[in-house]
């Protein structure tokens, strides 16, 4: 798909090439450029011979000789070029089949997009891959992926992801594999249905492809109070996650004799479920799943303790007080570290917000809408309130509810301070000054 180019940086070698804004990029190497995969597939070679095209459709060609790792300096209008590929799937546990009606229509969509899981790390299914974009994938060498397994009993894995293709999973693992391409996994377990043995199985298979297969991540199904006509799914309850855990940590064990690496990782609201104690800080390695809830709790606790230790409080000109909002499930984690560590001159309240939007059953604070903040913090007194920035969209002052920050404090009167997934940034969030 040819694509615009919008901006040539200043100096760059685009620029001193001739490229100019507005023109449209058509070919590389007489390769069509379908995406940005594509592009810095294309641009990573010595030699370019660019086929251009103005807003009249004139075209002209561009030489370009260049060191392989030296950039364009191009900025093109797509990121991606063309819309992303939706999900074919009609997962059992699928998170967007439970959601409310009247959301906005963002929320709704079910990406399954190798390029995002290439670029942002998205994780896909390979369901939806005809044959060639697969070759185009090895071709481009896609790599790391992160990819959700679930399970690697094909029969089970169609009854849990209701796909034809669901079944072919390990084969194109093995064939990833097979041209050096590397991948993370996330296995999404469901109380009874891919655990136990099934969970067995699966951490077998995948490690028979490392160090290609990269780690893996055990995440508990979500489920709201929306499942009308749905498959019957539960919770997990204390003991069945903490099964979970023990599976999981003497796997770990095999695998670090083995290999060096723990390769499975529980996410942190096994541990919460559970009432486990976390692991130490060590065992999560590079926490190289962090993003899919894989350690955070524990990485949050080492920056915080970390700060107070390099930087000691000093105390507070003006005592104050802070409300700490967050899920029900870390409010818990929360108040311990707090209760280690008291900031001087700060009033802490931790306090856990109940989902009723989406039900109780969801504990997580990146899901809290601002009408159950607003709600359950309605007549408090404090200073100042914190939340992480999770619940917030990626970029904007908004909940997921579509109530804007700004709503949200001027019905409370309280200054409401977003806050990153860092525990210095929460320790001085706290103290209420700069790092």
């Amino acid at each position: 798909m040819p694509q615009r180019i919008v901006r040539v940086h200043p100096g760059s070698l685009a620029a001193r090439s001739g490229i100019r804004e507005g023109e449209t990029l058509v070919s590389i190497n007489r390769t069509p450029v379908l995406d940005l995969v594509d592009y810095q597939y294309l641009t990573a070679r010595p030699s370019l011979e660019m086929l251009l095209e103005d807003d009249n459709g004139h075209s002209r060609t561009v030489h370009i000789h260049k060191l392989i790792e030296e950039p364009l300096g191009l900025t093109l209008e797509s990121s991606l070029m063309s819309c992303p590929k939706t999900c074919a799937n009609h997962c059992m546990f699928c998170f967007i089949e439970q959601m409310p009606p009247g959301m906005r229509p963002s929320l709704y969509v079910r990406d399954d997009d190798w390029r995002l899981s290439l670029m942002a790390g998205n994780f896909v299914t390979l369901t939806n891959l005809p044959p060639q974009e697969m070759d185009r994938m090895i071709e481009r060498h896609a790599s790391p992926l992160y990819i959700s397994v679930q399970t690697t009993n094909g029969e089970l894995r169609k009854k849990m992801l209701h796909h034809i293709h669901a079944d072919r999973i390990m084969e194109h693992l093995r064939r990833f594999a097979a041209h050096d391409m590397s991948f993370h996994c996330q296995v999404v377990l469901c109380p009874g249905i891919n655990d136990g043995p099934e969970l067995e199985r699966t951490m077998h298979d995948l490690a028979s492809l490392a160090p290609h297969a990269l780690t893996v991540a055990l995440v508990p199904v979500g489920l709201t109070k929306y499942r009308e006509h749905l498959y019957p799914l539960r919770p997990y309850t204390q003991a069945e996650a903490e099964q979970v855990i023990q599976q999981a940590e003497a796997f770990q064990k095999k695998m670090l004799a083995l290999h060096g690496t723990r390769f499975v990782f529980p996410s942190d609201e096994f541990y919460q479920i559970a009432k486990h104690p976390l692991p130490d800080v060590d065992s999560y390695e590079d926490f190289p799943q962090f993003e899919n809830g894989v350690g955070l709790l524990c990485r949050l606790k080492d920056e915080y303790e970390t700060a107070v230790r390099l930087d000691p409080d000093e105390g507070q000109a003006e005592k104050r007080k802070v409300i700490m909002a967050c899920g029900t499930s870390v409010a818990p984690f929360l108040q311990e570290l707090i209760t280690a560590h008291p900031v001087s001159g700060v009033e802490i309240q931790i306090k856990p917000i109940i989902n009723y939007f989406f039900g109780k059953t969801v504990t997580v604070s990146g899901l809290i809408t601002g009408q159950d903040l607003v709600a359950q913090l309605k007549g408090e007194k404090a200073d100042e309130i914190l939340i992480t920035e999770s619940m917030l969209r990626q970029g904007e002052d908004i909940f997921l509810d579509d109530m804007t920050l700004e709503q949200a404090q001027q019905q409370l009167g309280i200054r409401i301070t977003p806050v990153p997934d860092d525990g210095a940034d929460l320790l001085y969030a706290l103290r209420g000054t700069e790092e």
